[in-house]
């Protein structure tokens, strides 16, 4: 356990937490657990209402990040504009492969979900499951792209919705 590791991360700073998105570490706090003392972030996601408890030796080894720079909306945002890449395989298949990306936390791979998942009005209507996965993913991104710069999530949104229409343009 190397400390430069373990401190990359302070209390009132954003990180993304791969299976739950965008969070604000709100504190570290020492706890026993199972007679171990263990130090832990505690990383609080205002919209789920749910506050989260990683021990802090974990958070790189869980894939715990900081914000994504500029430069890395930059090309999500781009990934938005390309085709959607919808391969021929099975939906269940394809579903767990968006899931995974989803949950990898890697903003690139969000945007491309929500590239291949977003439909225009005069395509046909999603499937249920499909739409879970869009609006998933889309929250992800609006909410990483809100969180980097420094506005609120209904810009972000209005940011994302701006590149997808005009990609169908």
């Amino acid at each position: 356990m190397s400390k430069s590791k373990k401190m990359d991360f302070r209390p009132n700073e954003f990180v993304v937490y791969p299976a739950h998105g965008v969070g604000k570490i709100i504190s570290i706090e020492e706890q026993e657990i199972a007679g171990i003392k263990l130090e832990l972030f505690v990383i609080s996601f205002e919209k789920d209402k749910m506050t989260l408890r990683v021990p802090t030796h974990k958070a790189t080894e869980v894939g715990m990040r900081s914000l994504s720079s500029p430069d890395v909306v930059t090309k999500a945002m781009s990934t938005l504009k390309g085709k959607a890449k919808v391969k021929r395989a099975m939906w269940s298949r394809r579903a767990q492969e968006y899931e995974q990306k989803i949950n990898s936390g890697d903003l690139i791979a969000i945007a491309e979900v929500v590239r291949d998942l977003h439909r225009t009005d005069d395509q046909r209507e999603q499937s249920y499951s499909e739409r879970q996965l869009y609006e998933a993913a889309l929250e992800r991104l609006t909410r990483e792209v809100a969180a980097v710069s420094g506005s609120d999530e209904s810009d972000a949104q209005k940011k994302v919705d701006d590149v997808l229409v005009s990609r169908a343009a």
